[in-house]
C-alpha cells in the first residue's frame, strides 16, 4: 500500500476513506442559468427528466441535441437519453445512457497498478471550474452526498472549422459551412492527474467522445530504469516511469427506442491482375453472439437500428471509430479494442466491477464474453495510452487526448446540412451543382 499512496498521494487518501463510507452514491443539482438556443422547426420531446438535469441545444443549422445528465461518484458523469434531430427532421433516439467504465492504469515496472474509477475515488475528485474554463457556457452545480455542492459540468459551443466544403460546377460559388459543436465535459482528479471527461455533440449527427489527461507526474516516481521510464531534468539522473492509460467507455443504444444489432465489416484487397487495379471486396458479418473484437486494418463495427429507417428506406446505424489506441496486453480485459456483451445490469465496470455480479460471473468485461446471444448489447469501447514521459510533460502536463467517434450512418437520407438547392440531387449528384 506504500507504493500505491505514493504515487496517488494527493486527494486520493481522502477520496478513498469517503468511498468507503459512504459507498457509491449519484446526485444531480439544478443548473446556474441555462443555455440560449434557438427553437427548432420541429420542437423535440422533452427528455426523460427535470429541467435541472436536462441539456438541449440547437446548432448552427438548425440540428438539436437533447439529453439528461446525472452524476455518480464511482463513474462521474453519466449522459441519458440523448436524441439527435437532424434540421427540420424527427428527433431520432441515440443512446439510452453513455458513460466512463474504468480507466485502468498499470506501470511499466510493475510496482503499481490502479482501477481509475471504482478504485481511487475518481468520482469524489469533481473539480470546481472557473468560468474561463467554460468559455461562453454555462456552468452547473453538482451537488456530491457528503462532499459539497461543485461547479463541475460544463455545456457549451465550440468552433470545429468546416462542416462541408464543395466548389460549384460553374462559377466561383462555394458551398461551405463553418461548425460548432455542443461540448459537455467535466473535470475529475485522480491522485496527480486530472481527467477531462468531454462529450461532443456535431450538427450533422456525430459524437465525438474523448478523455483527455493533465495534470501532473508524479513526482515520486523518477527512479525507473531498464528501459521503464524516461529521463527528465538535468542529464539523466531521474526517470519518470512509464505507464498506461487503458479508457473504457460503455454504451447502451437503444436505436429508434427500440433493439439493436451489430454488425462487422472486414475489406479484403488483392493484387492487380491483368493489367488492371488491385480489387477491394469488402463483406458483412452479423455479430449475433458475444465478442471481444480486435481492431485491424479495414475493419469496423457499427449499431443497427432494429425499428429505424432513413427516407431511402436504409436502416440507421451509428459506427464505432475508434482514434489511436496502445492496446495493452497485460491483463485479459485490455486485450480487445472493443466487447459487445448482452447487457446486465450489474455488469457497470470493465475491470474491478462493483455492480454486485454473482461471484461466478467475474468483475472484468472479458470474464463476460461468454457465447450469450446478442439481444440487448452493450458496447464498451477501449482506447489505450502507453505514456512514456517527455521533458514538455512538466510542468503542468500538455493534455493527450485519447477516444472515438460515433459517425451517424444512414442516419439521414442525406448530408444533414445539405444546402436546400442541392436536395435535389440525393442518390443523383451527377446533375451537378
Amino acid at each position: 500500500m506504500t507504493v500505491r499512496y505514493s504515487r496517488r498521494a494527493r486527494g486520493t487518501l481522502a477520496a478513498l476513506a469517503a468511498t468507503a463510507l459512504l459507498g457509491t452514491a449519484t446526485a444531480a443539482s439544478p443548473a446556474v442559468g441555462a443555455p440560449a438556443a434557438t427553437a427548432p422547426a420541429a420542437a423535440a420531446p422533452a427528455p426523460a427528466c427535470s429541467a435541472a438535469q436536462r441539456v438541449t441545444r440547437t446548432l448552427d443549422g438548425g440540428a438539436v441535441w437533447a439529453m439528461c445528465w446525472r452524476y455518480s461518484t464511482d463513474a462521474g458523469l453519466i449522459l441519458d437519453h440523448i436524441t439527435y434531430q437532424p434540421p427540420g427532421g424527427a428527433p431520432v433516439k441515440v443512446l439510452r445512457t453513455a458513460r466512463l467504465a474504468q480507466i485502468h492504469v498499470p506501470y511499466d515496472d510493475g510496482g503499481a497498478e490502479y482501477d481509475d474509477l471504482t478504485g481511487a475515488g475518481f468520482g469524489w475528485g469533481l473539480q470546481d471550474l472557473k468560468p474561463a474554463e467554460c468559455p461562453g457556457g454555462t456552468l452547473t452545480t453538482v451537488k456530491i452526498p457528503d462532499a459539497g455542492r461543485v461547479k463541475g459540468l460544463c455545456t457549451t459551443t465550440r468552433a470545429r472549422g468546416h462542416a462541408y466544403r464543395m466548389a460549384k460546377d460553374t462559377g466561383p460559388g462555394v458551398y461551405q459551412a463553418q461548425a460548432k459543436d455542443l461540448l459537455v465535459y467535466t473535470v475529475n482528479k485522480v491522485g496527480w492527474y486530472e481527467y477531462i471527461s468531454e462529450w461532443r455533440f456535431s450538427a450533422d449527427g456525430t459524437i465525438g467522445v474523448n478523455v483527455g489527461a493533465t495534470g501532473s507526474l508524479s513526482p515520486v516516481d523518477y527512479n525507473a530504469a531498464d528501459g521503464r521510464g524516461w529521463p527528465l531534468g538535468k542529464g539523466a539522473r531521474g526517470y519518470a516511469t512509464s505507464h498506461a492509460h487503458n479508457v473504457f467507455w460503455k454504451l447502451d443504444f437503444g436505436l429508434d427506442g427500440g433493439k439493436d444489432r451489430i454488425e462487422q465489416y472486414d475489406s479484403t484487397v488483392t493484387a492487380p491482375v491483368r493489367g488492371g487495379g488491385p480489387t477491394v471486396k469488402t463483406r458483412r458479418t452479423a455479430v449475433t453472439k458475444e465478442l471481444a473484437g480486435d481492431a485491424k486494418n479495414m475493419r469496423w463495427w457499427r449499431v443497427v437500428s432494429g425499428t429505424g429507417k432513413n427516407a431511402d428506406g436504409h436502416p440507421r446505424s451509428y459506427e464505432i471509430v475508434p482514434g489511436h489506441t496502445d492496446t495493452h496486453a497485460g491483463r485479459p480485459f485490455t486485450r480487445h479494442d472493443v466487447y459487445f456483451t448482452q447487457a446486465r445490469s450489474c455488469e457497470q465496470y470493465a475491470s474491478n466491477n462493483i455492480g454486485n455480479c454473482p461471484a461466478n460471473a467475474g468483475d472484468s468485461v472479458d470474464k463476460w464474453v461468454n457465447g450469450e446471444t446478442l439481444t440487448k448489447p452493450t458496447v464498451w469501447v477501449n482506447i489505450g495510452f502507453h505514456h512514456i514521459a517527455r521533458d514538455e510533460d512538466q510542468q503542468p502536463m500538455p493534455v493527450h487526448w485519447q477516444g472515438f467517434q460515433l459517425a451517424p450512418r444512414d442516419v439521414t437520407a442525406m448530408n444533414p446540412l445539405t444546402p436546400a438547392d442541392l436536395a435535389s440531387q440525393n442518390g443523383q449528384s451527377e446533375l451537378g451543382s
